[in-house]
C-alpha cells in the first residue's frame, strides 16, 4: 500500500475485487488533521453487487458510530471509502423521481439488456453503463464538515477540475444538481441554418444547449454518505434517449460525454487518475491506494 498525499486546497469555481481491505497503519478520528480515505476500483461490476458492497461498508461506518456513542465527540476512529466502478447498462430512479421518466416498458428493457432499480438516493432517473466512471464516496461527514450542500458542491468541484484538465470549461446551474457544459460563447458564430447540411445544423443546436456531463445523487444516514456520481467519459449517449434524464425535459438542456466534447475516445484510466487527485485536493484528504 502507498500513500497519495494531496496538500490541503479548497476552491469553488464555475468554469480485480476481493471484497476485503487490508488494514491501514493510521486510524482516522475527527481530530485527524487530514482524513485518510480508502480507494478501491471495482472494475466492471453489476449494479446490485456494487450496491450490496457499498451498503455493507456504509452500515459498518454507521454501526461504528452507534456502538461508540459514549466516546467524546470527534474522537471516534472511523474509516472512509471512495469506490469507483463501471456498471453494465442500468437505469436507477431516486426516491423523488417519477416512473413517467422511464420511456421503456419491462419488455423493451429486457430486449435491450438494461436493468432497472428504484433506490433511496436523491434525484430522479439516470443511466449507468459502460464508458462511465461511477463514483461512490462513503464518508463520515462529521470528520469533514456537516453540510450536505457543501458535500454535493465538492463532488461537482472534483468533476469541474477534472474537465478543466482537458481544456473544458464547465459549470453549475442553480436548481440543477450536477456538472454542465455551458452553451458556446455568443461570440462564436455558425453558418445560417438554411446554408448548412442537416448534421452540421444539429451540431450547432447541440452546442447551444447546456450539456450535462455528470449526474449526482446522494443519501446520508447519520452523516455517512451513500450513492454518488456518474461521469460520462466514453458513454453511448443513445441510452439517454430512453429516459427523461434526471427528470429534466427543458429544451435548452441535453446530455453529453467527455469523448463527445473532445471529438475522440478518452483513456478512462487517465481520467480516473486525475479524478483521484482532485478528489483529495477538494476534500482535503489522503487516498490509501491498494
Amino acid at each position: 500500500m502507498g500513500w497519495l498525499l494531496c496538500l490541503p486546497e479548497f476552491l469553488i469555481l464555475c468554469h480485480s475485487f476481493s471484497g476485503t481491505f487490508p488494514s491501514t497503519s493510521r486510524a482516522n478520528t475527527c481530530f485527524t488533521a487530514m482524513q485518510v480515505v480508502r480507494f478501491q476500483d471495482l472494475g466492471h461490476l453489476g449494479y446490485r453487487e456494487a450496491w450490496d458492497y457499498q451498503t455493507s461498508l456504509h452500515r459498518a461506518l454507521v454501526d461504528n458510530k452507534l456502538n461508540n456513542r459514549a466516546l467524546p465527540a470527534g474522537s471516534l476512529p472511523q474509516d472512509h471509502y471512495f469506490l469507483v466502478v463501471e456498471h453494465p447498462p442500468v437505469y436507477t430512479l431516486g426516491k423523488s423521481g417519477s416512473m413517467n421518466n422511464l420511456l421503456l416498458n419491462e419488455t423493451e428493457l429486457n430486449e435491450r439488456g438494461i436493468e432497472y432499480y428504484p433506490f433511496n438516493r436523491g434525484g430522479d432517473i439516470t443511466y449507468h453503463g459502460p464508458g462511465q466512471i461511477v463514483g461512490y464516496p462513503i464518508l463520515d461527514l462529521e470528520c469533514f464538515f456537516t453540510d450536505v450542500h457543501r458535500y454535493v458542491r465538492n463532488i461537482e468541484e472534483v468533476i469541474i477540475r477534472t474537465l478543466a484538465d482537458y481544456g473544458l470549461e464547465s459549470c453549475r446551474i442553480k436548481d440543477y444538481t450536477g456538472v454542465w457544459l455551458p452553451p458556446v460563447s455568443s461570440g462564436l458564430t455558425y453558418p445560417t441554418p438554411e446554408n448548412i447540411p442537416a448534421p452540421d445544423k444539429k451540431e450547432a443546436q447541440f452546442e447551444q444547449k447546456y450539456r450535462k456531463i455528470c449526474a449526482i445523487g446522494v443519501h446520508l444516514s447519520r452523516w455517512v454518505t451513500l450513492h454518488g456520481f456518474a461521469f460520462n467519459i466514453n458513454t453511448d449517449l443513445k441510452y439517454f434517449d430512453y429516459i427523461v434524464p434526471c427528470g429534466i425535459a427543458d429544451p435548452d438542456k441535453t446530455v453529453t460525454s467527455l469523448a463527445r466534447e473532445l471529438g475522440h475516445p478518452v483513456d478512462t484510466q487517465e481520467v480516473g487518475g486525475r479524478l483521484k487527485k482532485h478528489f483529495c485536493d477538494v476534500f482535503e484528504c489522503e487516498l490509501a491506494l491498494f
